[in-house]
């Protein structure tokens, strides 16, 4: 039997978006954020090394939140993107940590700001995790409203 969920909640679904994610708009700004200290605050030698790699793995975050979203119909399919997108994280957090303590990054300012963007990011993802393993059903006709199915992964 297939109930009718109504316009309102059909538009509510419609209009749901990854961009409405805290966790994706911050990642995305971190993914910002790291682009630019690259190009502005790191030494031209590390363009191939270091620079490289920070950038891709603070991509990579919002990344693996936009195709876990995408993929949100199925919990283990969200979860396991949302997973790498938490791992993609920490080696975001190595790869500066690195670049700090080797000297390549010298302004401290920036260091701290994006270690606790990244670190805010983390716990956020933590949150997210917990909360679909928690309160995500794959089956359909289990949700006595559909229209707050995912409701409470936006902010």
């Amino acid at each position: 039997m297939m109930l009718d969920a109504g316009p309102g909640v059909q538009d509510a679904r419609r209009r749901m978006s990854y961009r409405d994610l805290e966790i994706w708009k911050l990642a995305r700004q971190m993914a910002i954020a790291v682009h630019r200290m690259t190009l502005q605050d790191l030494p031209k030698f590390e363009m191939y090394e270091e620079d490289s790699q920070i950038r891709r793995s603070a991509k990579s975050i919002s990344a693996n939140i936009v195709e876990g979203y995408g993929r949100r119909r199925y919990k283990q399919e969200f979860i396991r993107f949302l997973v790498f997108a938490h791992a993609s994280c920490d080696e975001t957090i190595e790869h500066l940590q690195v670049l700090f303590e080797t000297g390549s990054l010298t302004n401290e300012d920036i260091y701290r700001d994006l270690s606790t963007q990244l670190d805010l990011l983390g716990r956020k993802l933590n949150v997210v995790i917990d909360s679909v393993e928690r309160l995500h059903l794959t089956n359909r006709g289990d949700i006595p409203n559909p229209a707050t199915r995912i409701a409470h992964l936006v902010s």
